[in-house]
Parts: C-alpha cells; sequence; structure tokens
C-alpha cells in the first residue's frame, strides 16, 4: 500500500474503461483523474504500428500538454484466425462510430466458418511523467471466441470472449473476478512497481 496518494490522470474518454481501472486501483490509494476533472483533454491519434507506440504515444503527449503523471493504455483483441486482426485497430474494426455490436457482428461474421475459436485480449500500458519520459507494460490473456454474445456486462469485445480456465465471458463473470484475471490486470500488476516507485519518491 502506498504511503503517499500518487494523483494519476487517465488519458482515456472511455467511462467503463475508467470505471474499470479505478476499481482495480482502489486498494493502492491512487487518485484517478480524468478528463472531467481538469477542464477535458484532447484526442490523440493513435498512428503507432503497435500496442506499445499508441499507448506511448497517448501518454507522453497528454503528460507534456497538462504537465500530469500520466496513464494511457492501448488494448485490443487479436484473434489467430483472422491473422491477428482486429488487433490495434480493435476499437475502429467496424468504423469510427460504430457501436460495440457492431463490431462484434463484424467480427462473428469475418469467423463464420472459422473452427479455430483461440484469441487473445492484449494491452499495453504507458506511464509518463510530464516530460514525457514514458515506461510500458504488456498483459494478456487468453481464450476463445463464441459463436454468439452472452453476457451484459463489460465492454468492447467482452460478450464473445471466453478466458481460458472459465466457462463464461467477460461480460458474464462479476467485475471482481474480471479484474483479476484480465489483460488490463495483468498489465498494471507490472505498471503497480513503477507507480509505487513514484508515490514513494514523492514522500
Amino acid at each position: 500500500m502506498f504511503k503517499n496518494k500518487l494523483n494519476l490522470l487517465v488519458a482515456s474518454n472511455n467511462k467503463k474503461k475508467i470505471q474499470e481501472l479505478k476499481q482495480i486501483l482502489k486498494p493502492h490509494q491512487i487518485i484517478v483523474l480524468t478528463s472531467d476533472d481538469i477542464g477535458g483533454i484532447p484526442e490523440v491519434e493513435e498512428t503507432g504500428k503497435s500496442f506499445e507506440e499508441n499507448a506511448a504515444l497517448k501518454a507522453t503527449e497528454i503528460a507534456k500538454l497538462t504537465g500530469n503523471y500520466v496513464f494511457a493504455d492501448d488494448s485490443g483483441l487479436e484473434v489467430e484466425a483472422l491473422n491477428n486482426a482486429p488487433g490495434i485497430y480493435s476499437a475502429r474494426y467496424a468504423g469510427k462510430n460504430a457501436s460495440d455490436s457492431d463490431r462484434i457482428n463484424k467480427l462473428l461474421n469475418e469467423m463464420d466458418n472459422c473452427c479455430n475459436r483461440k484469441a487473445r485480449f492484449v494491452c499495453v500500458i504507458a506511464i509518463s511523467d510530464k516530460t514525457g519520459t514514458a515506461k510500458t507494460f504488456r498483459g494478456e490473456v487468453y481464450g476463445k471466441i463464441l459463436h454468439n454474445p452472452q453476457g451484459n456486462s463489460g465492454f468492447g469485445y467482452d460478450p464473445v470472449f471466453v478466458p481460458d480456465g472459465y466457462q463464461k465471458t467477460f461480460a458474464e463473470l462479476p467485475p471482481e473476478v474480471k479484474n483479476k484475471i484480465s489483460h488490463r490486470a495483468n498489465a498494471l500488476k507490472k505498471a503497480l512497481d513503477e507507480l509505487i516507485n513514484v508515490a514513494e519518491s514523492r514522500i
């Protein structure tokens, strides 16, 4: 547990992702700041060619602009039968303004004749100080893609992804379970040491 609380600005406007992050970080006394807390943050175009590049790009740009310690992540779904698509384009897979349902429907249509349903979620977290110096941390979780959505919790592709060792999708599992085994949780476990070091140095 931190001896000193740390303010951490999240470079995202995804309310469900922010809520999930707050739940994961709550035991560690990290104060999660959002765009609303500082009067808004700009959208940073994801021009990188990897999860690492996109996460670092978002974190460093927002950190230099706001002067805050910044958390950013880039995450997505990689499907083995689709040559790891949609990958870094997961959020834009069905078009810029598509809904989660649109993206899921496109994915299932693409996999209509696929016997291989293996997939993994990937999350790369970047943490940057105000100078734009960033470190990245990668987390993954393996599983399979169902033929039809199941569950109403979570977001993104959660209703069609069943993690290995479980019989329910991410959208069916209780948040406290998902938040222990997800790709974001696995990346955060690695990033926490860095956050702890920053918090301790502020004493």
